[in-house]
């Protein structure tokens, strides 16, 4: 039996320490907050109303600077403004139509089977059946124990909202951001 020198064994340690952490690396830090969103051109033409809201970037920047005057005047509004800061896009797809079931639930679902990823949590879920059939999803996109981003998933059978914000977000206070840059309001009791 050969036994081996003490460094020898701190190299083979720190070697197994390293491929460890390279094995577990894309489950810690390979989930990405900006969801891949679908087009939905194809259903542009059958909704009664579509709304699609893309703010990153340089947008961002802007919103937040002509924001910031009449949102620094009212409390709930100074709240927002706050909460923004560290927010680096938001993006809201809404469609609402006259009929039920006019859209596919499998256009929903690919953006579902990306929130399934690790990285990504369940925050809430509500699934009601029967005539409204309304579901509603908050998922929460984690790094180091820091919310990286946020997915809303609303649908009824004439309407559906799809809401992905990529950014440090304090989710105490996310319910604040409700009517702001397109983003629907929410129930501080849903979160």
């Amino acid at each position: 039996m050969h036994i081996q020198e003490p460094a020898v064994n701190l190299k083979l340690t720190f070697i197994a320490l390293a491929a460890a952490t390279a094995l577990s690396a894309p489950a810690a830090f390979g989930a990405n907050p900006e969801l891949k969103l679908p087009n939905f051109s194809h259903l542009r033409g059958v909704a009664s109303e579509s709304t699609d809201i893309t703010i990153d970037g340089f947008l961002l920047r802007i919103a937040k600077k002509f924001a910031k005057p009449e949102m620094e005047t009212d409390p709930q509004g100074r709240a927002a403004l706050e909460l923004i800061q560290d927010i680096k896009s938001v993006r809201v797809r809404n469609f609402t139509f006259d009929s039920d079931n006019a859209y596919s639930r499998a256009d929903i679902e690919n953006v579902r089977k990306q929130l399934r990823t690790p990285g990504w949590s369940s925050l809430v879920t509500i699934h009601k059946r029967g005539d409204d059939g309304e579901d509603v999803d908050v998922y929460v996109c984690m790094e180091n124990d820091k919310v990286t981003g946020l997915a809303v998933i609303a649908a009824e059978p004439r309407e559906f909202t799809i809401v992905n914000i990529v950014g440090s977000i304090d989710l105490a206070n996310i319910s604040q951001l409700g009517g702001e840059f397109g983003i629907p309001e929410l129930d501080d009791e849903s979160l």
